[in-house]
């Protein structure tokens, strides 16, 4: 991917018998969010990945809420996934690695990613509620799952501290947000490079 590329962008849509969603990316955006989950948390932890990302996001899904969450949180996870790892293509060129730490009041947590072309999610830390809002928190490592798999990331999160369940949540998407940033950044001094020995990510 050369820096002369145009803007990295990508939209995908998946339905099922549970949901319908249709995710749109674009890495070098202004941090405007579209977003309609049916989960307000859950939109407003979306936008916060767009906002300290930098990335143009738009979601919009109808799921079975009527059931649970589930089905929603985890198929947005998969379909931003799916566009994230479109709108990356070919990888030449970006930082591939990714790191925030992030504060919110009494809760820090640290986000790590590597656009390893291997899916794997390393999640440590326990929220201290079971809901927030409408999202169930266990749900959060779902999204995150669901996200990996399907943009073929490494992705570890840690929640080191937190007492208030929507800080810990929060500080983890800004995190995210803000190490996902830092990895699809383009370098100027590798242009042209795939930042891997092996030849492929």
């Amino acid at each position: 991917m050369s820096h002369t590329s145009p803007i990295r962008r990508a939209e995908v849509e998946r339905a099922t018998l549970e949901t319908r969603i249709r995710a749109g990316i674009a890495l070098e955006g202004s941090g405007r969010a579209q977003l309609s989950t049916g989960i307000g948390f859950f939109d407003h932890m979306l936008e916060q990945i767009a906002r300290h990302g930098l990335f143009d996001l738009e979601i919009e899904a109808s799921g079975d809420l009527h059931v649970d969450g589930h089905h929603t949180v985890e198929d947005v996870g998969i379909t931003l996934g799916q566009a994230f790892a479109k709108a990356v293509g070919d990888k030449e060129g970006v930082r591939r690695y990714g790191h925030a730490y992030v504060p919110l009041d009494e809760a820090l947590s640290r986000v790590v990613v590597d656009l390893s072309g291997r899916p794997g999610l390393q999640f440590r830390g326990e929220f201290t509620r079971a809901m927030i809002g409408t999202l169930e928190t266990q749900l959060v490592y779902e999204f995150f799952q669901g996200f990996v798999n399907h943009a073929a990331v490494t992705l570890h999160v840690d929640m080191l501290h937190g007492v208030n369940a929507h800080h810990q949540c929060e500080t983890v998407f800004k995190a995210f947000g803000r190490a996902l940033r830092m990895a699809v950044e383009l370098d100027p001094r590798a242009a042209g490079v795939l930042p891997s020995t092996k030849g492929s990510l």
